[in-house]
């Protein structure tokens, strides 16, 4: 049962009634008690239901049924409660949905009630609550769990000269509205929602804050002429050979390939990886205007030189003309630009029609602003603008987003403006032949804001075509609206609905709304059936559906894969060749923690199989005869290693590999066995007696460590006999003296006694003994001086500890000057071995390089290394969860000593000399311990100063927004300016007058169009209030904010 407490539904559970409405005055008490919610009624109903011996009730009652809006409904009544705590001494009251007669899969009723209980001699003492709510078979029933305390029930309240229970008799009254729902999703709870099966469309997935793309794609989506063959479009740009996360033109079409055929919301990641965005940039909200200009300019110029060449402008490109017309002269200016949007204002303006208004309006130009022309000086003009021509596609920009400068920040204009579905656009055209063309254009698209200025969300609302109702676009989701949640919903301002009706109380004070239209989307009456007509089968490029139907088949591989994972299990066969390339312990890696795992042949088997029938796949894999192939399971030993145990029993042949692995390696999830390559087929047991040993061989020159093969041995051979197999093997010279080792574990490798036997070194089947060519005590030396492992103990202790260290350029693209490449290191080894072995790699003198960690999730730059310290490499790498094997670090080629440069900080400071204009940079490397005044003296000595002036300089820094500037006093230390940092310079002028009295320092700054997009540097200027005024060539282009 589902459960609804009253005061979850605005409104109380128990209301004390000044304006007495009787129960049973229905009009009245329903216009009191039930708020309008703004949906036409289907139909209404009051029913009550008169109940006796209220003690002696059962613990759950259901009233008779009624019919309202063709559902059977009935009142379901809990007279002790139905809270599962004790003690239960309050009533619970619900409205139950038996559904129609014949109640059909997915029936739902939206319904908005009240619940009453009522004094059956007084209908003005009653206990009354209201709700909303969809009816479903999942949720049939809905109310009040917490109604009234019974005792307040049983005993009158203030105000009231009755008990609401008299006499343990009440009437229980529900007044029940069904409303009309012509979408079919009122007060869904989108639990199980299928957009494509109600709508024919599925949304977008959104990556964290890419909203404001999502409904811009979705919109260029519904414009079916970008994706048609005729229209030369987004499906004409040559894509075949090219990938996805490295073309946005192949990931925009696949985009819109899986919008038509997937019935799932569909993923945009390799679109914004396109972009060359990483993951975090998904979580910045952009500007949807900003990102459709963006998003335009990268199509058109991939479509440059293809089919589609100039699809982009042909649909979304419009001109218009500004002009400057003198009155008493036949003189005129004309610029004619094109544009791809229209900005229009919204603060003062009722409607778009007075926005358009507004927009040509005609400025006079007179008096102190007359206009100067050429040849005849200062003249009395009209300005103004009037378009040429408007797109087949018109976005529409309602400038709901203003710079306050009083409050030094951006504002939502939440005024309210309305826009019609239809709007003549004729007027607005220019006098000429064009005039006289049908410019009526119907509203395709709505982008909404629902928010301010701090964050919000983007939705779009579309109507994809003249059949189609109207749908909202929110995300994943894909809904029917109604026209008025286009419009009138969108217009802002306060709702129309929101005055109080009679008789109702306590409501809530109207306040503007948040959602509003953002970007208004028309289009041309006479392009509808070429932009939005119905898509052919070849309008979809063939290699695009041949390359996704593949991509599904392989998805719908993989989901099987993992479902059926569980009856299949993986076994890696190491063989004679993998282990001949295996550097490290054991017969390959597969746990270490600071290494990647060997790459091993691997097969995905049915954990039924029977042995035989795999053991025939491993040899046909290994182009092997069947009856060579011997197969030895590894197991985990107390020691930590991984070695061959045993080798699986032919003579079993029901013996499955699920039994092998539970049975033979139990501990792992996976099955490891080595592959014993038999020689003659006619002996295919091991010789008697005999153990099988792997061998290593360390070579010093080379400092590397190989595994050589395996010997089959008797267990009571000496050591030292192993020599003649050995160099035989080496094809080294007969008595070549040998040292061996035995590889116990990691961190244990013992010299073996040679005149022992192998029984006596404890020795057993699947033990790695590694050996070197034995040296001289001079040659030992030699080989230590230069840094190099002069046995296997040192190496085994090097590999216990490697890690590899990718090093990145910091500030390039990997180049022939600047590569990537990878060291191998040990975690004991020092900064200076790395800075020296990176040097040798580069051909760059290793004190000339610096050094920077990364980040281990983006590996973007962390911190600098400082060689002063000469940390460890295990000090530098810091601990990584994420991926332990592998460490970035990003080099810098310098051209002084990194000894210098840490004792010096390098600055540039870009001078500006006295006219406030950018003349040069200067680059200086001074001891950090350098203050901006000495800094000042420096660039004094390089710059020309102006002859007659202070010969000061003054030096600042410019906020990170570009708004503000922060000027040093000349006495900071250079060495705790933080980094990075960009330091301006300029002459300070000849007087410096403070203000005072009415006079403000002000910061000025540049900006284009939107007041985050500053340029240039900001400076500062004194004022009076009483007469403040910027003036500029293009006033919207400049910026003030006060400071002081």
């Amino acid at each position: 049962m589902d459960i609804l407490d009253a005061k979850a539904n605005g409104g109380p559970a128990i209301e004390i009634i000044d304006d007495v409405v009787a129960v049973r005055n229905h009009e009245a008490f329903v216009a009191k008690h039930m708020p309008d919610l703004g949906h036409d009624v289907k139909d209404f109903h009051v029913y009550t239901w008169r109940l006796t011996n209220w003690k002696k009730l059962e613990k759950k009652l259901t009233s008779p049924e009624f019919d309202c809006g063709g559902h059977r409904w009935s009142i379901l009544l809990f007279p002790l409660g139905n809270s599962n705590t004790t003690p239960n001494d309050t009533v619970s009251v619900y409205l139950n949905c038996a559904g129609p007669e014949k109640s059909p899969e997915g029936w739902h009723a939206c319904a908005q009630f009240a619940l009453v209980i009522s004094n059956i001699h007084d209908p003005t003492t009653y206990t009354v609550s209201h709700a909303h709510h969809r009816f479903t078979a999942e949720e049939c029933d809905w109310g009040f769990t917490r109604f009234s305390e019974l005792r307040k029930l049983l005993n009158v309240q203030e105000g009231h000269h009755r008990p609401t229970i008299e006499g343990e008799s009440a009437d229980i009254t529900v007044y029940v509205r069904v409303l009309e729902d012509p979408t079919g999703v009122l007060w869904h709870n989108f639990v199980n929602y299928d957009s494509k099966k109600e709508t024919g469309y599925v949304g977008l997935k959104n990556q964290g804050a890419t909203g404001y793309m999502n409904i811009l794609l979705q919109s260029f989506f519904c414009i079916r002429y970008l994706r048609k063959a005729s229209g030369t479009a987004i499906y004409q740009i040559p894509t075949e050979d090219e990938h996805p996360t490295e073309s946005m033109s192949l990931a925009l079409q696949r985009v819109f390939y899986h919008l038509q055929t997937s019935d799932q919301p569909v993923e945009t990641t390799e679109l914004t990886k396109s972009f060359g965005w990483k993951s975090n940039d998904s979580f910045y909200q952009h500007d949807v205007l900003e990102f459709n200009r963006v998003l335009q300019d990268k199509l058109e110029s991939k479509m440059k030189g293809t089919k589609a060449e100039g699809t982009i402008a042909k649909l979304f490109v419009g001109k218009m003309k500004s002009y400057i017309k003198c009155v008493n002269v036949d003189y005129e200016s004309v610029i004619v630009e094109e544009f791809n949007y229209i900005p229009l204002r919204v603060k003062g303006m009722k409607n778009l029609y007075e926005s358009f208004k507004d927009f040509v309006a005609v400025e006079m130009m007179e008096g102190e602003y007359r206009y100067h022309t050429k040849g005849y000086g200062l003249q009395d003009a009209k300005k103004g603008c009037i378009f040429e021509s408007f797109p087949p596609v018109l976005h529409i920009q309602l400038k709901r987003f203003e710079y306050d400068i009083q409050r030094d920040a951006m504002v939502k204009i939440d005024d309210r403006h309305e826009f019609p579905s239809e709007i003549d656009l004729a007027e607005f055209i220019d006098e000429g032949p064009t005039k006289s063309g049908n410019w009526i254009y119907k509203l395709h698209g709505v982008f909404v804001h629902s928010g301010d200025t701090n964050g919000g969300q983007y939705f779009a609302l579309i109507k994809p075509d003249v059949d189609t109702r109207w749908l909202k676009f929110n995300d994943d989701l894909v809904t029917p609206v109604t026209d008025r949640e286009v419009l009138e919903d969108n217009y802002g301002g306060e709702p129309l609905n929101g005055t109080p009706r009679p008789f109702q109380r306590n409501q809530v004070r109207a306040m503007k709304r948040i959602t509003s239209a953002y970007i208004l989307v028309y289009v041309r009456e006479t392009a509808t059936n070429d932009l939005l007509g119905p898509l052919k089968e070849e309008d979809t490029p063939p290699h695009l559906k041949r390359r996704l139907d593949e991509e599904c088949l392989q998805l719908e591989a993989k989901k099987t894969e993992r479902e059926e994972q569980h009856l299949f299990l993986t076994a890696k066969v190491i063989t004679d060749e993998t282990f001949t390339h295996h550097e490290g312990f054991d017969l390959a890696n597969f746990d270490e923690k600071h290494w990647a795992p060997s790459d091993l042949p691997s097969f995905r088997v049915l954990k039924q199989e029977t042995y035989s029938v795999f053991k025939s796949r491993v040899a046909s894999h290994f182009n092997i005869s069947e009856n060579k192939v011997r197969l030895w399971v590894l197991v985990n030993r107390q020691n930590k290693t991984v070695r061959p145990d045993t080798h699986i029993p032919e003579n079993e042949p029901t013996l499955t590999v699920e039994v092998i692995r539970s049975n033979m390696a139990a501990r792992r999830s996976e099955l490891h066995l080595y592959l014993d390559v038999i020689p003659d087929p006619s002996k295919p047991d091991p010789p008697a007696g005999a153990i099988m040993i792997f061998l290593k061989n360390f070579d010093t020159a080379k400092q590397t460590l190989y595994g050589v093969g395996k010997v089959y041995i008797p267990r009571n051979m000496k050591v030292q006999d192993l020599h003649l197999v050995i160099n035989e093997r080496m094809r080294w010279t007969p008595g070549t003296p040998l040292k061996m080792y035995e590889e116990i574990k990691p961190g244990m490798i013992e010299m073996m006694q040679q005149n022992l036997t192998f029984a006596q070194n404890d020795i057993q089947d699947g033990d790695v003994i590694c050996f070197q060519v034995e040296h001289s005590d001079k040659e030992i030396k030699y080989l230590e001086t230069q840094g190099l492992y002069s046995n296997p103990i040192q190496f085994y202790d090097f590999l216990r500890d490697r890690v590899m260290i990718i090093c990145r350029p910091k500030f390039e693209e990997p180049d022939h000057d600047h590569p990537e490449f990878s060291l191998i290191l040990s975690k004991k080894h020092n900064y200076d071995i790395m800075s020296q072995k990176a040097g040798e790699f580069l051909r760059h003198d290793p004190i000339k390089l610096r050094f920077t960690t990364t980040h281990v999730v983006n590996g973007s730059p962390k911190s600098i290394v400082k060689r002063s310290l000469n940390q460890s490499i295990a000090e530098i790498m810091g601990t990584n969860y994420i991926s332990p094997t592998t460490s970035v670090i990003l080099y810098e080629k310098l051209d002084i000593s990194i000894v210098e440069l840490e004792t010096k900080r390098s600055l540039k400071i870009i001078w500006r000399g006295i006219h406030n204009r950018e003349e040069a940079s200067y680059p200086f490397l001074l001891p950090r311990t350098s203050m901006i005044h000495d800094l000042a003296d420096h660039l004094a000595k390089q710059v020309t100063l102006t002859p007659g002036g202070t010969g000061k300089i003054r030096v600042f820094e410019v906020s990170e927004d570009g708004k503000t500037q922060r000027e040093f006093t000349g006495w900071e230390m250079i060495g705790n300016i933080p980094e990075p940092v960009e330091l301006y310079a300029e002459v300070c002028a000849t007087t410096s007058v403070p203000a005072v009295g009415r006079d403000k320092i002000i910061s000025v700054f540049h900006f284009q169009k939107e007041v985050s997009r500053t340029h240039g540097v900001s400076f500062h200027n004194a004022c009076n209030c009483n007469h403040f005024q910027l003036t500029s060539s293009s006033p919207s282009q400049v910026g003030a904010v006060w400071t002081g």
